[in-house]
């Protein structure tokens, strides 16, 4: 399993290069980005990989001094339980 940094997304891929995990971010505001979309494929279900997916746009946010919204039911969930200062609602 590989990880892909893009501009508005993280990806995991397999070897035969299908994405098996995925987080999209796109920028939504000159100091803000929304958490739109996150996917774990089934076969990593249950391994904390949706988590580590959120926790590593949060450090991507500090280090960018961005916001960070979401639309995505799992980000939101995340952040209703998971206080962090650059969340707004």
């Amino acid at each position: 399993m590989k990880k892909y940094f893009l501009e508005n997304s993280i990806q995991y891929k397999n070897e035969e290069g299908e994405i098996i995990a995925e987080i999209d971010f796109p920028k939504t505001g000159e100091n803000e980005i929304t958490i739109t979309h996150t996917f774990v494929s089934p076969i990593l279900r249950g391994q904390g990989i949706a988590k580590e997916l959120i926790e590593q746009v949060i450090l991507y946010a500090k280090e960018n001094n961005l916001k960070i919204k979401a639309t995505c039911s799992y980000a939101v969930s995340y952040f209703e339980k998971n206080q962090s200062d650059l969340y707004i609602k």
